[in-house]
């Protein structure tokens, strides 16, 4: 009877590390105001007619803290990526020599800076509720168990217990991840 219940909490807490997870990845791809190579993950390029990933074609170094050098590995491409960097609609236009494409990030206003922490806000926010929905299945699922395995009301009891301690830890987690970012985007 234990196993199961042992099978639905590592699968909680995994459905719940991979919700941190997401975060850490969205939250890397919003702007800060210093040149970060990861924002350019979900940029995709047209390269012998496959959708490739820009850092898979390219390197990508940070020249000076706020200025993204993109230097492709096939020269041919140039034109490629930078219609690929104007789609991504990253708010920064791409300047190129040729050679290379420079991505000069422009300091951030103030209210851009706000404008910034309420969508780092709305994410974490929409992680929170990924992990509350996560603890809304564990706790039905141990409901079912309880039913069809004749659990007793105290063992329900504590693993139900032991979900909300799960949940508190990851919204925890979610939210100290949201400080720091909120601070990265309010640092001038």
């Amino acid at each position: 009877m234990s196993e199961a219940l042992d099978e639905l909490f590592l699968d909680g807490e995994d459905r719940m590390e991979k919700a941190i997870s997401q975060l850490k990845k969205e939250f890397a791809s919003i702007r800060t105001g210093r040149a970060n190579p990861l924002i350019l993950d979900k940029v995709s390029v047209e390269y012998y007619g496959v959708p490739t990933p820009l850092r898979q074609i390219s390197q990508v170094s940070v020249q000076e803290g706020t200025t993204l050098v993109i230097a492709p590995y096939d020269k041919t491409i140039i034109k490629d990526i930078e219609k690929a960097l104007a789609k991504a609609d990253l708010g920064i236009t791409p300047n190129s020599d040729g050679i290379v494409i420079r991505l000069q990030f422009p300091p951030l206003t103030e209210d851009k800076r706000k404008e910034i922490t309420k969508d780092v806000k709305k994410v974490c926010e929409d992680t929170k509720v990924a992990i509350r929905n996560v603890r809304r299945d564990m706790t039905d699922d141990i409901k079912k168990l309880e039913k069809s395995e004749n659990l007793p009301e105290d063992l329900v009891k504590d693993k139900q217990n032991e979900v909300q301690k799960l949940t508190d830890k990851y919204i925890g987690i979610a939210e100290a991840l949201e400080g720091e970012k909120e601070k990265e985007v309010l640092t001038v």
